[in-house]
Formats: structure tokens, C-alpha cells, sequence
């Protein structure tokens, strides 16, 4: 008898994959790779610090879609945070800074990744990547625990290893596993 396939079917999914910024963010290439090889269809929406370390350039040329960066950069599209919260079938928020999981649980939508997180029906899954210090803050650790308890609509992607960036050697930082 073959051994299941635990792996989570795409074929034919749309995944909207938020990026935030932070230095993980280059790793979000990868994980567009990833959903694309299971068949997905992957969309992308960043916040304007997450461009400041990927270009959005680079993600249209692997997805083939275009990028939303700005609240208003779709003219054609005057309530875009909503319609790009309607249309996928899950929502991948990696890498999820502290900035962005503050924001997810105290409902502050200032922004078009924020606005669209707000907004969305979907399951939301994140990946925490951030200085070890601010992820054992206080604050985050809180945050986390909201999230938590939005009952099934959130899941941590997974929480990732420990290495570079920092000075202190000390950052969690999203470790892509292919199966």
C-alpha cells in the first residue's frame, strides 16, 4: 500500500501571497516557486517596505501577475484591497513581520496588505520571521496569542530557525522545506 500524500493539493488554487519587510522577504521568491510546482496559482500583494528588499519586478516576472503594492496603484480597481481579499483561496502571509502580526490582531488596516488581511474570508497562514528579540517580546508573543484565538482562520506556517541579519546572530527567518 503507497504511503498517503500529506502534502496540500493546489492544483488549480489561487494563493495570494503577502510579503512584509523584512530581509525574509527574498526568501518569498522561493515560496512562489514552491505553490507554483503544486500546481497553484500564486498572486502577490506586498507592503511598501517589503519593495525595499525584493522588487516587485521580480515577482511578476515569476508569477505572471501584476503586483499590488499601493492602495491606490490600480486605477481600474477603486476598492482593490477587496477584491484581491475575495479572489484566492488562501491567503500566505511570509514573511510576517512583528509589524504585520500587530496589525492582524489589533484589526489596523493602513495599508494594502493590512486593508486586504482585514478584509479577507480566506484562511490565513503565516510565517513569523524576525529578530529573536522581537519575537519573544511581550508585545508579539500577545499578538500571537489574539491570532490564535481567531479560532481556525489563522495557522502559523511554521516557526523558523535562528541565523543572520542581526549582529546578535539571533533572527528568525523563514527556512523554506520543499517535500
Amino acid at each position: 500500500m503507497a504511503a498517503p500524500n500529506n502534502s496540500m493539493q493546489l492544483e488549480g488554487k489561487t494563493i495570494l501571497l503577502g510579503i512584509t519587510g523584512g530581509i525574509a522577504a527574498y526568501k518569498s521568491c522561493n515560496i512562489v516557486r514552491l505553490l507554483q510546482k503544486r500546481g497553484a496559482r500564486v498572486k502577490v500583494v506586498m507592503s511598501e517596505h517589503a519593495t525595499e528588499f525584493v522588487g516587485p519586478l521580480t515577482f511578476r516576472a515569476l508569477t505572471g501577475e501584476p503586483v499590488a503594492v499601493g492602495l491606490f496603484d490600480d486605477p481600474s480597481d477603486p476598492i482593490h484591497h477587496i477584491s484581491l481579499a475575495q479572489e484566492p483561496d488562501l491567503v500566505v502571509v511570509a514573511p510576517a513581520t512583528a509589524n504585520i502580526i500587530a496589525k492582524m490582531a489589533n484589526g489596523i488596516a493602513d495599508d494594502l496588505i493590512s486593508t486586504t488581511l482585514l478584509a479577507t474570508p480566506r484562511p490565513i497562514v503565516i510565517a513569523p520571521a524576525m529578530n529573536n528579540g522581537m519575537w519573544k517580546a511581550p508585545a508579539t508573543q500577545t499578538n500571537m496569542a489574539t491570532l490564535g484565538e481567531h479560532g481556525g482562520v489563522l495557522d502559523l506556517l511554521y516557526v523558523v530557525d535562528f541565523d543572520h541579519a542581526c549582529a546578535n546572530r539571533n533572527q528568525l527567518k523563514i527556512t523554506v522545506r520543499e517535500q
